[in-house]
């Protein structure tokens, strides 16, 4: 499965670079496939896993904030793996060219 999440602690003023950093870290150490956006964080895996490092990562921002919103979106597909750029190359064909990264 393929998920995009984000995570919004509020109550900390506009500047979200260091939490999302902290929350990067964690992504990154887990050794899943991701990849991050200017919306939020794509990353590819086992449903365990992949819920498990996002509640990893709510509870990190969790400890920084007095309120955590997380967003996450879901797209689960049997048989399927390297989704994250799969997908984009699919597009990619259709279109006959590469798109802009």
């Amino acid at each position: 499965m393929i998920i995009e999440f984000s995570i919004v602690p509020l109550g900390r003023g506009e500047g979200l670079a260091g939490p999302v950093a902290r929350v990067l870290d964690l992504v990154d150490k887990s050794g899943l496939p991701y990849q991050l956006t200017a919306m939020g964080t794509i990353v590819e895996g086992e449903w365990d896993e992949v819920l498990g490092l996002v509640r990893r990562c709510h509870e990190a921002t969790r400890g920084e904030a007095a309120r955590v919103v997380t967003h996450i979106t879901i797209d689960d597909r049997a048989a399927t793996a390297d989704r994250i750029t799969g997908k984009v190359r699919d597009v990619e064909a259709v279109l006959g060219r590469e798109l802009k990264k």
